[in-house]
């Protein structure tokens, strides 16, 4: 039975956007900061050889290149202050939430509620000036050892440091700021308006191959049906649902006995989201983005990591498919759907699942549970991400075409929409009670007009 809340979700009018000024501020607010965001991907770091940097990138600008140019929106290809993106911000977020569920403290932290919560952010802030100095410094350093610098030296490395660290701690305050004050999680609308902006490009990219007769007509025919098929199935994976049954008893409230009512605990599928893929290509993006500018002074090490971690190379697709899975568990269990707690809110609202002793059986029922969907979430997950990979390496095709950024901008998407709906039906839910009061006054009115005449 369809609840009233989810009908009037159901029912929820697009044409109250131009009545609800508070989203419609909210809207503009995220679209005025996303445009920033992309205005200073074609600022550049002051010191690059840009005809040497274009020249480079072009040779460079399939398999690894294109990788590491997607998430920063294509600042790293022009060498732009956003050239790190916000992936050291995403790394430091690891690391928190790693011993945030190993170091007690920290565990302690957790618990503290929002006092707590505002301390680990500040841990990862600091965190990101940290990883963000010791990435710069490798690039500033790298970038001289390719020869695309102007003016090597400490100057150019200092000021390429200061540079780099400043745009991805700015990044990081236009994210925080967009979740707080706009729509949508700010970190993922980055990397997301990164992907969208570089599509038309490689779409060029790709039909042009095709007229070159680099890639032929079937080729190009199956990589768009690829495309549609992954989106499909990306749109119903996200959508999927296991609902638990959770039954109310009676209360009494007075004098009254209330019957006791029924619920349902929507499980996603994939309760992490898009998370675990950002999180195992960030790993994966810190030698790569070092190796990749290094040129013929790559070290020993570099050059192992660079032959065995590029995309498509049977390391790089075994240790993306790990770090998915676990990050897909541990995101889960940590962050997203957390069954003692969920337990304990069950206890203390006088619920049960039929048939379990609310607390610790509960909890320990509601694990099992996530984890036996967890398994179907995660292979999802890696499925979507791996297979078009292991075909764009087969046949060359762009890196927007992959499973990671086709699986980041369809749930990017899915979530924005949602918080949209969630805001419009707010409004809607506002509307209606102004309404019912007013029709309340009114009725009043006539009532105490019409009393004369009854008497």
């Amino acid at each position: 039975m369809v609840s009233a809340v989810e009908n009037m979700a159901a029912n929820t009018s697009w044409s109250a956007l131009g009545k609800a000024t508070d989203l419609r501020n909210r809207i503009l607010f995220t679209l005025g900061l996303l445009i920033v965001y992309r205005l200073g991907t074609f600022i550049p770091v002051p010191g690059i050889d840009g005809a040497a940097l274009r020249e480079f990138m072009e040779s460079a600008g399939q398999g690894i290149g294109g990788m590491v140019s997607m998430f920063t929106g294509g600042a790293l290809g022009r060498m732009g202050i956003f050239a790190l993106g916000i992936m050291p911000y995403i790394s430091a977020s690891i690391i928190v939430q790693l011993l945030g569920s190993m170091y007690e403290p920290l565990k302690q932290l957790k618990k503290e509620g929002e006092q707590g919560r505002k301390k680990l952010n500040q841990y990862t802030r600091y965190g990101t000036v940290f990883l963000a100095t010791l990435q710069a410094w490798g690039l500033a350093v790298s970038l001289e050892g390719g020869d695309l610098v102007t003016d090597p030296g400490l100057y150019f490395r200092v000021a390429c440091l200061i540079t780099l660290v400043g745009g991805t701690m700015f990044l990081m305050w236009l994210g925080e700021q967009i979740t707080a004050r706009g729509i949508g999680n700010g970190i993922s609308l980055i990397i997301f308006v990164g992907i969208i902006a570089e599509v038309p490009a490689a779409l060029a990219q790709f039909f042009a191959s095709g007229r070159s007769g680099a890639l032929s007509p079937a080729i190009i025919i199956g990589v768009i049906f690829m495309v549609i098929a992954t989106i499909t199935f990306v749109v119903f994976m996200e959508r999927a649902l296991r609902k638990i049954h959770i039954q109310y008893p009676r209360r009494q409230v007075g004098m009254k006995v209330y019957d006791g009512g029924s619920s349902h605990l929507p499980v996603k599928v994939n309760p992490a989201g898009v998370i675990p893929a950002i999180f195992a290509s960030s790993l994966l993006l810190l030698p790569v983005t070092i190796s990749t500018f290094s040129g013929n002074s790559t070290s020993p090490v570099m050059s192992w990591l660079l032959a065995n971690f590029g995309p498509g190379q049977p390391l790089y697709l075994l240790f993306f498919a790990a770090m998915i899975v676990f990050f897909a568990y541990f995101y889960t269990f940590n962050v997203s759907f957390k069954p003692e707690d969920v337990a304990e809110n069950l206890k203390n609202q006088n619920g049960f699942v039929p048939g379990i002793r609310p607390g610790k059986k509960t909890e320990e029922y509601l694990e099992y549970v996530v984890n036996r969907i967890l398994v179907l979430g995660a292979g999802y997950l890696a499925l979507v991400c791996l297979l078009p990979e292991i075909l764009r390496g087969e046949f060359a095709i762009p890196f927007y075409f992959g499973g990671t950024s086709v699986l980041i901008v369809v749930s990017v998407t899915m979530d924005t929409i949602q918080q949209v709906q969630s805001h419009l039906l707010a409004h809607q839910y506002e509307g209606l009670i102004e309404r019912s009061q007013l029709r309340g006054k009114s009725g009043g009115k006539g009532r105490r007009k019409r009393s004369p005449i009854r008497r």
